[in-house]
């Protein structure tokens, strides 16, 4: 009985509605309202968990950008006090195969010249005066005969206070 009582209520609102259709007004819904309610939602949720997506992959690349800026900036660093020692020692030239004497002289200069004009924290990270030196070392063209032993430690030698 109570689903015929409800199922009669529903089908008379029905009519009734359809009778009074031509006579209301049109019902505006707000929609505008709620979509900008939902997106300050999802904003709010959304935007620190993509701060904290960003900041983890910066994180995660820094080491590897300050890795490869570093190797960039000794490499400059290397070129040039190379090139400055190759201009002040006599007898050097570059493109030149070095003799051993030369070569250590050139050596000793540049890491001087580092020494004097390169930032500290730049001459630390190439493990200092030493690392310069075979970061020289490394870099010349030198004769056969020249090894670490009789060009790089003599240029080493006359660099210790």
């Amino acid at each position: 009985m109570t689903r015929t009582f409800l199922a009669a209520l529903a089908l008379a609102g029905v009519f009734s509605s359809h009778a009074f259709a031509a006579e209301a007004t049109a019902i505006v819904v707000p929609w505008g309202d709620g979509v900008a309610a939902v997106g300050q939602i999802l904003t709010a949720l959304l935007l620190p968990l993509l701060v904290g997506l960003v900041s983890r992959a910066v994180y995660q690349v820094a080491p590897w950008a300050r890795l490869v800026l570093t190797q960039a900036r000794l490499e400059q660093m290397t070129k040039a006090v190379t090139d400055y020692a190759l201009n002040a020692v006599e007898g050097a030239a570059k493109g030149q195969t070095l003799t051993i004497p030369v070569g250590s002289a050139v050596i000793a200069k540049g890491v001087q010249r580092a020494v004097d004009v390169v930032p500290a924290r730049v001459l630390a990270a190439a493990g200092g005066p030493a690392g310069v030196a075979e970061l020289i070392f490394r870099s010349l063209k030198l004769e056969d005969g020249a090894n670490a032993a009789n060009t790089l430690a003599p240029a080493q030698a006359a660099l210790a206070p």
